[in-house]
């Protein structure tokens, strides 16, 4: 992988976690910076498991694999939102 894949995949992940924010319905008590380093995880493990399935080199837009993105970011900020919520009920 090269640099620039590198970057590409950061400000990709960016995105992804943004949007994993979004599918997750009501409030996270997480900081913004969190979301983003969940959604750079999980475009990096959505990547991993799509190539692992053989959809990741589709022509076009590889939608399989942006839903798997997504759904791994969203998944993501729930647990650290409980998880977090969690913590502060003591």
């Amino acid at each position: 992988m090269e640099i620039s894949g590198i970057i590409t995949a950061l400000i990709i992940g960016l995105i992804i976690g943004a949007l994993g924010r979004l599918v997750v319905p009501g409030k996270q008590n997480i900081p913004i910076w969190l979301t983003l380093v969940i959604g750079v995880v999980a475009a990096f493990l959505g990547t991993l498991i799509a190539a692992a399935v053989g959809v990741a080199e589709t022509p076009g837009i590889d939608w399989i694999e942006l839903a798997l993105q997504i759904g791994l970011a969203a998944a993501g900020v729930a647990i650290v939102a409980g998880a977090k919520g969690r913590s502060r009920v003591r």
